[in-house]
């Protein structure tokens, strides 16, 4: 998705075209033998195995909008990368303007999430910062809202809220949820009501519900 990310790449002798793809893009490259190819990854290939440079961060002054339609993405303490690669996904189809990370006790931009995320993380702004709850603090001052994603008795039905400013979804880690810390920051905590005998959703597909919920007032 992005050739300009690939550093080098080595190629099966029978996959020429990736060496045409190679030059038309003035990528370095290799051709190589299948013993050799087998010993540089395992499983399954394609024939063609590329060195990338390592995912590129922004800043927060990258996302942040002077705009009421604006939507951030907080993640406190997500862990599983097919979770983020999702979120990715969904974050770039609704046209969010960035997704923050915190640099501890957080699931990383990898090989997977780029996998999942089926290219968008090429195209999401992704942040990652030192302090979340300092984070949240400064995106206030700017004008943002501050929503959590929390069931608990304190959070108000999804579908209630109005959604006409500048917004920050926070979404909690799989298991715990929301830190304390960070909850403290929220304006408001909402939930999705749930109506079956499960009481809880991935945290990708309760993120993706919320973020086309916010995007469908604000838009």
């Amino acid at each position: 998705n992005n050739p300009s990310r690939i550093e080098e790449i080595y190629v099966l002798d029978k996959n020429m075209e990736f060496v045409s793809l190679a030059k038309k893009y003035h990528i370095k490259y290799t051709v190589i033998t299948s013993s050799e190819m087998n010993k540089m990854v395992s499983g399954n290939h394609q024939g063609v195995v590329a060195l990338v440079k390592d995912y590129h961060y922004y800043s927060l002054s990258d996302i942040v909008k002077e705009d009421k339609n604006s939507l951030i993405v907080a993640l406190d303490g997500l862990e599983d990368p097919h979770n983020l690669g999702a979120i990715l996904r969904t974050c770039e189809a609704a046209g969010i303007d960035g997704v923050i990370l915190p640099k501890k006790r957080s699931v990383k931009l990898n090989s997977t999430v780029a996998k999942v995320s089926t290219g968008a993380i090429e195209y999401v702004k992704v942040v990652e910062v030192v302090n979340l709850t300092q984070t949240l603090k400064q995106l206030k001052n700017k004008g943002y809202w501050i929503i959590g994603a929390e069931r608990s008795s304190k959070s108000s039905n999804i579908w209630e809220l109005k959604y006409d400013m500048p917004i920050v979804l926070v979404i909690g880690s799989e298991g715990k949820g929301i830190s304390r810390l960070v909850k403290e920051e929220c304006d408001f905590l909402v939930e999705i009501p749930m109506q079956g005998k499960i009481n809880s959703l991935n945290a990708s597909v309760s993120t993706g519900i919320m973020i086309y919920e916010i995007r469908r007032q604000q838009k």
